[in-house]
């Protein structure tokens, strides 16, 4: 492993855990040269996951992509960094058990608004605003109310 600081190669394993569900070994290394510590990731590698793209494009499945949405749709709220990650493992994984090898760009954001809902609902309004693509303000007050109305039965029970 190179230093992200200094480039050297030589470092120490300072902690080795198991980390994202047992599915990664996370590494605590410490430069030998300039004393920075970083952290790596080794993974089990896997069959790659492709994103079938509206346009009819595949791509490989960017967990930083995904990660960058939910960013966004959690911007000034009151979600840590952890809860972010831990909703895009949970996706990875859910779609890494999925026997199909092509997933529909529609049904990744329809997996990402079923883990945000519950998450933190401002999120959700605006991740949906985005992935449902409103034409205007009557649609996003129906979506709204639709959900003001789910949170109200949810209360009730």
């Amino acid at each position: 492993m190179r230093c992200p600081e200094c480039d050297a190669t030589e470092n120490r394993v300072v902690d080795t855990r198991s980390s994202r569900g047992g599915r990664a070994v996370r590494r605590r290394r410490e430069c030998t040269v300039c004393g920075s510590r970083f952290t790596t990731y080794e993974y089990i590698e896997d069959r790659p996951i492709q994103v079938l793209k509206r346009s009819g494009a595949i791509e490989e499945f960017a967990r930083n992509k995904l990660l960058s949405s939910i960013r966004v749709a959690c911007a000034k709220r009151p979600v840590s960094a952890s809860d972010m990650e831990r909703v895009v493992d949970d996706i990875e994984d859910a779609l890494s058990r999925d026997a199909s090898v092509e997933v529909p760009s529609r049904k990744l954001g329809a997996l990402l608004m079923e883990y945000l809902r519950p998450l933190d609902r401002v999120a959700y309004v605006r991740f949906a605003s985005v992935y449902r693509n409103f034409q205007d303000a009557g649609e996003f007050q129906e979506f709204v109310d639709e959900m003001a109305a789910l949170q109200e039965r949810e209360e009730l029970q």
